[in-house]
């Protein structure tokens, strides 16, 4: 974040054939004074879009590290590395080397990010709201996961006065940044993601779009429990038809994109990995050697109880006790699938009494029909819905975050135990002495 030269190692091919993008790579962008043309802004953008899909963004470590620790029994860490076992057993010291690294790599996310945003003087008429959207749409995701992992969920106390992040708005900033209250952060990724709906277009290939703003609006929301506009966020999703349910639950995962739009109909958005660019460290983390990983994590009996017998959804799991969900190592990274957009609907219209689009029964039944569960439901619960939601959304980084949200515990620890935050990082602390650090990891 404090560092002029925003050096990115890019590929065109990371981003599929060059009639879906004619500019040339970016390697090192000196931020003040090489934004000449458009071209450049277009270079450094997909540039913004690599690091968001980094392996310590969401190429992988966040998603991993949120089913770490939110985990009760479910799952098992079996791995020799340091800095995820401290994650897994919910002990994080100030210098655990992921913490640091999440952040490190988040917020030169968000830079590349702002650096687009400052040279939009230079983009082409007919490119600039679509440059503009996408922008802010990576500035507010990236915020977004960063705010879940390093503060207080937002519901914990008064977000007002709670210390959430630093708020990133302007590229290369040398003075040190404090951190915004839980509620400025909020605030300020509504707004991005709310620009990013008005700007961006129905379509853009595998890059975000006014739908994909859409999808993670339904997200910040259900943050909120704000349940009516988590419920409209995904219906406009749903309702667009641009995405539609895959016949085979597992035909979603393990899927190369086909060099114009996301892998799958059921994508809303995913991170672009082929086999010289990109990275799935979900591959790296949850798939055996048989598949290219470390095999480091294993699936529990406890969570393989939680389904019916006749659920096919059961068939992504091996007899290794792993999940089959990230086994191309050169697959995508699925961020948001429409399955998930029926999900908050039906939680979104439960809680509100509402019908909006479907009653949350259909909602649920239709989800359930699909994973081969043909004998619908007769009535729904919150606790189905929370069911369903956990098992076909499982192990794609959502289990702390739904866990914090509805106030639940993740076994003796309730949802807002300082151990389910990450510290701010020492170095961070080091370097800038205002960042007060979190409850629990001292001064």
């Amino acid at each position: 974040m404090k560092n002029k030269i925003i050096t990115l190692i890019i590929t065109a091919v990371f981003f599929g054939c060059a009639d879906q993008l004619d500019i040339a790579p970016v390697n090192s962008v000196e931020s003040s004074s090489a934004l000449k043309t458009s071209k450049d802004v277009e270079a450094l953008l997909v540039g913004a879009y690599a690091l968001l899909g980094d392996g310590d963004v969401l190429g992988g470590n966040m998603q991993r590290d949120a089913e770490l620790i939110g985990d009760d029994g479910e799952m098992f860490w079996d791995g020799t590395f340091v800095d995820p076992g401290q994650i897994f057993i919910k002990k994080l010291l100030i210098t655990n080397g992921q913490a640091e690294l999440t952040w490190l790599e988040a917020y030169e996310t968000i830079n590349a990010a702002n650096t687009v945003l400052n040279n939009l003087n230079v983009v082409v008429s007919t490119k600039k709201d679509k440059v503009e959207g996408e922008a802010k749409f990576i500035r507010a995701l990236t915020h977004f996961e960063l705010v879940r992992v390093y503060a207080k969920t937002y519901t914990d106390g008064n977000p007002a006065n709670n210390p959430g992040i630093p708020l990133a708005l302007t590229p290369d900033n040398l003075e040190p940044l404090n951190r915004s209250t839980v509620q400025q952060v909020y605030t300020q990724i509504i707004q991005d993601l709310t620009d990013a709906v008005n700007l961006l277009p129905e379509t853009n290939g595998f890059f975000a779009t006014t739908y994909t703003a859409s999808a993670i609006l339904s997200r910040v929301y259900l943050m909120q429990n704000d349940y009516a506009k988590a419920r409209d966020a995904a219906h406009r999703v749903i309702a667009s038809g641009k995405y539609s349910l895959l016949s085979d639950y597992a035909n979603n995962f393990n899927n190369s994109s086909n060099g114009s739009s996301n892998a799958t109909a059921e994508d809303v958005f995913s991170i672009q990995v082929t086999n010289q660019a990109g990275i799935n460290n979900m591959n790296t983390f949850f798939a055996s050697s048989d598949f290219g990983g470390r095999g480091d994590i294993y699936v529990e009996p406890a969570h393989l109880a939680l389904y019916d017998p006749a659920d096919e959804r059961l068939a992504l799991f091996y007899d290794d006790e792993r999940t089959g969900k990230w086994n191309n190592q050169f697959g995508n990274v699925n961020i948001v699938r429409l399955s998930e957009m029926y999900l908050t609907r039906a939680e979104g219209n439960f809680r509100e009494g509402t019908a909006l689009g479907q009653a949350p029964l259909d909602d649920i039944n239709f989800i359930r029909n699909r994973a081969g569960l043909t004998t619908p439901l007769a009535s729904v619960t919150i606790d189905d819905i929370l069911l369903e939601r956990h098992l076909e959304l499982a192990f794609e980084g959502h289990l702390i975050h739904d866990i914090k949200r509805t106030q639940r515990s993740v076994g003796a620890l309730p949802y807002n135990d300082p151990s389910l935050v990450f510290p701010i990082p020492n170095r961070e602390r080091l370097i800038n002495s205002g960042l007060v650090q979190n409850e629990g990891y001292g001064n």
